[in-house]
């Protein structure tokens, strides 16, 4: 009985056995041939995934070669919009010209060719209109500002700057007391205060006074130009900001058809002279401030010239007595009166003739009265660019 029993069990521990090597073995089948299938699969994904990377390879040097042929016509364009500013400046002094041959032929036509100095001043008026249009685009185009050997009057450094604009009779300088320029920031401070006054005179009403004040501010010179003009947006100060900063240049494409030199010239050159341009102020008319904030390194005070030796009494020659001519009753005779050749051309010319002299008069005053601020232009010289030249 006990045999028996023991028999079965050993059977029975035999069938789980043989059962058990069934079932790993179909499991293992299983598990190959799921590994297969697995392998297929990811054979074929790999092949959809390197034939998409084909076609995506394919499509990018497509787009590349489309993006190629977009920056070669963005460079035409770009070109052409040079060409459009070059031309729209060009027209600009173009017309200056037009304006001095005017002017001349005017001159020609009423004296003869004489040169008379008076009627001249319009044409040097414009003339220096022109030469500051024609530096502005220089100083863009790269070239540098001419340099000076010696220092200047800031008030003549202003004088010659509204010299250089169209209204120059509406704006009104402060006698500073006593400040002078240093050489090297005569020329780019000049520039710089023109381009300002002309933009504070075509943004204001022709009879609006145009202010000039100097300000010593801890160890800083201010020069404040105040108009009476229509103001501007806060758009149009954060761009004007932008430009008078220097830090990101404007370029010839971005000026369009008809470009304003004006703030890009003064951001260039106020980064690179070391003076700052701020237009962000309101003046007391409601219109705009322009403040260029000059530091100590570009300014000083002006030296006090030595008084001029007396002449000894000895060397003075005396006055001659002259017996004037009598007439038969005893009067005086009239003399003959010495005039200059102006004043001799003015006497026999028509009324209309002192009418345009007045006209041109406040000009000649200008002109008269600040040598030295009109001496700013004439006593740059262009400094060496090599074979570079702008």
């Amino acid at each position: 009985m006990t045999q028996d029993v023991l028999l079965w069990c050993l059977f029975a521990i035999a069938v789980t056995a043989v059962a058990a090597v069934v079932a790993l073995v179909l499991r293992s089948r299983g598990v190959t041939r799921r590994k297969k299938e697995s392998e297929a699969e990811l054979q074929a994904r790999l092949q959809y995934s390197q034939n998409e990377l084909g076609r995506v390879q394919a499509e990018l040097a497509r787009t590349r070669n489309e993006q190629d042929g977009v920056i070669r016509e963005a460079e035409q364009a770009a070109e052409e919009n040079i060409k459009a500013v070059l031309k729209g400046a060009a027209r600009f002094l173009q017309s200056l010209a037009a304006e001095q041959t005017t002017l001349l032929d005017g001159v020609q036509r009423e004296y003869g060719g004489h040169p008379v100095l008076a009627d001249l001043m319009d044409i040097t008026h414009a003339n220096a209109q022109m030469a500051r249009k024609a530096q502005g685009i220089a100083v863009m185009c790269g070239a540098p500002l001419g340099r000076r050997n010696q220092p200047a009057s800031v008030y003549d450094v202003v004088r010659s700057a509204q010299s250089q604009i169209r209204n120059f009779q509406r704006v009104e300088i402060m006698q500073p007391s006593g400040i002078a320029l240093k050489a090297s920031a005569v020329a780019p401070v000049a520039l710089a205060v023109a381009e300002l006054l002309d933009n504070a005179a075509s943004f204001s009403q022709a009879d609006a006074p145009i202010e000039v004040t100097f300000r010593q501010v801890q160890q800083n010179l201010c020069i404040i130009i105040d108009d009476a003009g229509v103001g501007m947006s806060d758009e149009d100060r954060q761009r004007a900001s932008a430009l008078l900063s220097g830090d990101d240049a404007a370029r010839l494409s971005q000026l369009g058809t008809q470009p304003k030199f004006g703030f890009p010239v003064i951001g260039l050159i106020a980064r690179q002279y070391g003076f700052k341009v701020d237009v962000t102020g309101v003046s007391r008319y409601g219109g705009v401030r322009a403040v260029v904030l000059l530091p100590e390194e570009l300014w000083t005070m002006e030296e006090t010239p030595a008084a001029p030796e007396t002449a000894p009494v000895s060397s003075i020659r005396p006055v001659q007595a002259r017996t004037p001519e009598r007439t038969a009753n005893g009067l005086p005779k009239r003399g003959t009166r010495i005039t200059s050749v102006g004043d001799s051309t003015a006497t026999d010319q028509p009324a209309k003739r002192a009418v345009r002299r007045r006209g041109a008069g406040s000009l000649g005053a200008l002109q008269r009265g600040t040598q030295t601020g009109r001496d700013v232009a004439s006593l740059d010289t262009p400094m060496s660019e090599g074979s570079d030249n702008a």
